[in-house]
């Protein structure tokens, strides 16, 4: 059943040292808030887990809290490499990182079975791929009807999956709009499941049934964070701020420039900060 906490609360309770966690966004809707106060509460040794791993996870790694990643593409969108990452995987720096690798189809697939409570996911992919040659979770059976080869792979199920989205009403349903990505899978394949909001509603009666709505009782915790998705976009609030992803190619690419400004942007900043950048957008948009 969802609760309303202030996010410290909501991560202090929800994700511990060792966990694997999704921090979930496609482009859009990116957790950033959640995981700037996963950064500053300090935690350790997670596998974290993601589609599409940007800037925030590798600000993450960057502060030495992961032990592995799972993932389908990783970089920084529309610039370029994650620079915090690279050197996590080429120079054990500040630790070593082991990653397992797929395709994005693999990993939609993956959070689906672990929605649906299966132990793998079976579908068409990695013909003619070698990804199969460095992860070894990656696998071939036989379809028992067919003689068909198809690929498997594990079904991701989080410890605790983070999200962003618009809306949540006070009974703590959420709603999610726009690009949805695998939000809704990563969610429902979590054994808890975290949402930072832009706004809390009376209800959602005005609006039309087949938008994305997850029910209060898939959430452990709702926290109301205007601004959480920071620099990237959440549709019909704010834009995504291109600067922002420029700029942290600049930041990441020297190890003391990364750690003066996670120390001033993120260790020393408050949640109520990303109101104030994202009035500043609005502002300058």
């Amino acid at each position: 059943m969802a609760r309303f906490l202030p996010l410290s609360q909501a991560v202090s309770e929800n994700l511990h040292d060792g966990d694997s966690v999704a921090f979930e966004g496609f482009t859009h809707l990116i957790p950033t808030a959640a995981a700037h106060e996963a950064i500053r509460q300090g935690f350790r040794d997670l596998t974290l887990i993601r589609m599409t791993p940007d800037v925030v996870y590798d600000q993450m790694i960057g502060m030495g809290m992961a032990r592995k990643l799972v993932f389908s593409y990783a970089g920084n969108p529309g610039v370029g490499l994650l620079r915090r990452l690279r050197d996590a995987v080429e120079n054990g720096f500040p630790n070593a990182l082991e990653i397992e690798e797929h395709s994005h189809a693999a990993m939609a697939n993956a959070y689906e079975a672990g929605a649906a409570g299966m132990p793998c996911a079976v579908f068409r992919g990695y013909r003619g791929a070698e990804l199969a040659r460095i992860n070894q979770n990656i696998r071939v059976i036989e379809c028992p009807f067919t003689g068909e080869e198809l690929a498997a792979v594990p079904a991701l199920r989080p410890d605790v999956a983070f999200i962003h989205a618009q809306k949540a009403d006070r009974r703590g349903n959420v709603l999610v709009e726009g690009i949805v990505g695998i939000q809704k899978e990563a969610v429902l394949a979590a054994r808890r499941a975290v949402v930072t909001v832009e706004e809390m509603v009376e209800d959602f009666d005005d609006l039309h049934p087949n938008l994305t709505i997850l029910p209060h009782w898939t959430i452990k915790a709702i926290s109301v964070v205007p601004g959480g998705a920071h620099p990237s976009y959440a549709h019909g609030y704010y834009a995504r701020d291109n600067a922002a992803y420029l700029e942290w190619d600049k930041v990441a690419a020297d190890r003391d420039v990364f750690r003066d400004w996670m120390d001033r942007n993120v260790l020393q900043a408050r949640v109520e900060d990303f109101e104030q950048r994202v009035e500043r957008l609005r502002v300058a948009g």
